[in-house]
């Protein structure tokens, strides 16, 4: 196989990826930006434009994107994600983490890093991402995170372990995989709830609804509201005293959350955005009196 330039092989494959109907071009530049992606992990470094890539390597890069043209994400692809600056694994059967959601863990960090012992818990945590970011950034903060999930639960804990990272991760729904100690103990409440409304999930990209698992993306409400009004209605029992609930959300539902948390008597309601990713929203409120 006659050699070609990385800069040219990733022209070339941008093309390809370009022309998938199961990829959602939304981002600018994305295509690139994806196969320099995918070649960096066949050569194990960032290529030169002038580097000329071995027979083995334009095949190995090829077989790749042709998975990564039929929808199949990146990081089931690599098996990891990077997430504020950690190596989180990711696996068929459990939600990837959103690079959106590292606002969410910002966001979280900033209200836990003045608490003497602060407590946090994400729910819906899936490979325990958010959680895990809170536990590399406040070492002395007690973190948990839970999931409906056997298969998430289990990935969570495989993260933490080979990160090296202190997070207690249970089988639970919302806050019931939680001890009952912590009741009245929780400074800061996660979450990245599945909002899509459960009559818009076969409207989804195929590389979300053919390779995540459906209860990850709805919960099977008319409105996608479900979870986030159980958290909102069970919270309160959960949070410290000035404790904050924080709402990862799509900009167009981020109204009808903030509703949800003033009508269950949340204080300081506001929706917040990250500067870099104008895709989502976090919506936050402090605990009702």
């Amino acid at each position: 196989m006659r050699r070609v330039k990385a800069r040219k092989a990733i022209r070339q494959v941008q093309k390809i990826l370009l022309a998938s109907p199961a990829i959602d071009h939304w981002q600018e530049d994305r295509e690139q930006i994806e196969a320099e992606e995918l070649l960096s992990f066949v050569l194990g470094e960032e290529p030169d434009d002038d580097e000329e890539l071995p027979g083995w390597a334009r095949r190995s890069f090829m077989e790749l994107i042709e998975r990564r043209a039929s929808g199949e994400p990146i990081p089931f692809i690599t098996g990891s994600i990077e997430f504020l600056g950690l190596d989180v694994l990711a696996e068929p059967g459990v939600f990837i983490p959103r690079h959106s959601s590292e606002f969410l863990a910002v966001q979280a960090i900033r209200r836990l890093k003045a608490r003497r012992r602060p407590v946090h818990v994400d729910l819906a945590t899936g490979a325990g991402a958010v959680a895990l970011a809170v536990a590399d950034r406040l070492p002395r903060a007690d973190v948990y995170g839970t999931d409906v999930a056997a298969d998430a639960v289990k990935l969570a804990r495989r993260n933490a372990k080979r990160l090296g990272l202190q997070a207690t991760f249970s089988r639970g729904d919302l806050f019931g995989g939680l001890p009952p100690s912590l009741t009245g103990r929780v400074d800061v409440t996660t979450i990245h709830p599945p909002y899509v409304p459960v009559g818009e999930v076969e409207d989804l990209p195929d590389e979300v609804r053919a390779f995540e698992p459906t209860h990850t993306l709805t919960d099977g409400s008319v409105d996608g509201m479900g979870l986030v009004r159980r958290t909102a209605e069970e919270g309160p029992d959960w949070l410290a005293k000035d404790g904050w609930i924080l709402i990862e959300a799509d900009p167009d539902a981020a109204r009808d959350v903030k509703r949800v948390l003033i009508r269950a008597g949340f204080r300081d309601v506001k929706s917040t955005k990250g500067l870099e990713l104008k895709v989502t929203r976090v919506v936050v409120g402090r605990r009702p009196r």
